[in-house]
């Protein structure tokens, strides 16, 4: 009725949701069939207790990469970017802002900042499957860690289309000069 394929709609609304229950201080969780007790192609297999365990998982706040994650969304939201489904099911948040794309890896506090950030990177490169310079990368990580991921040099991370993200302790978020 609309007009508009049913996929391009689904988008469209998922944007909105993606969009409008933050900018009104509302934590959004979206529950995947992946998340639940679910068959290869997706199927629910309607498994109570399973299913129950997976969202106690998912809405708790158990790690201090859910904080990180949030604060930035919220800061992306600010400077005019749309998160939006994912293309890679392992990436922490993706956005778009015009015809850029923007994927993200987040990283909480830990005890081995060094090994995190290169796990981190390592991740990143994973998902650097197009050559289109309208996409890039970030890293995104409290200021305990910012040391350790400006050990791989700013010229190296320029050539990666890498940029490097501090979330203070307050949630704020600092972009990290190049």
């Amino acid at each position: 009725m609309s007009g508009v394929h049913r996929g391009q709609q689904r988008a469209l609304y998922d944007a909105r949701r993606d969009t409008e229950i933050p900018a009104h201080g509302l934590r959004l969780v979206v529950v995947r069939p992946a998340d639940l007790d679910a068959d290869g192609r997706g199927r629910l297999r309607r498994s109570e207790e399973a299913d129950l365990a997976a969202l106690r998982k998912l809405l708790a706040r158990e790690s201090d990469e859910d904080r990180v994650t949030d604060a930035f969304r919220a800061w992306l939201l600010g400077e005019g970017w749309t998160p939006v489904e994912p293309t890679d099911r392992w990436t922490d948040l993706e956005a778009v802002r015009g015809e850029e794309r923007l994927i993200c890896e987040a990283k909480g506090r830990t005890k081995e900042k060094g090994i995190d950030a290169d796990i981190a990177y390592g991740q990143l490169l994973r998902r650097m499957t197009s050559q289109d310079a309208r996409i890039r990368y970030a890293l995104v990580v409290p200021s305990s860690s910012v040391k350790a991921v400006e050990r791989v040099p700013a010229h190296v991370r320029e050539l990666l289309r890498i940029d490097v993200y501090e979330v203070t302790d307050d949630n704020g978020v600092r972009p990290l000069p190049a």
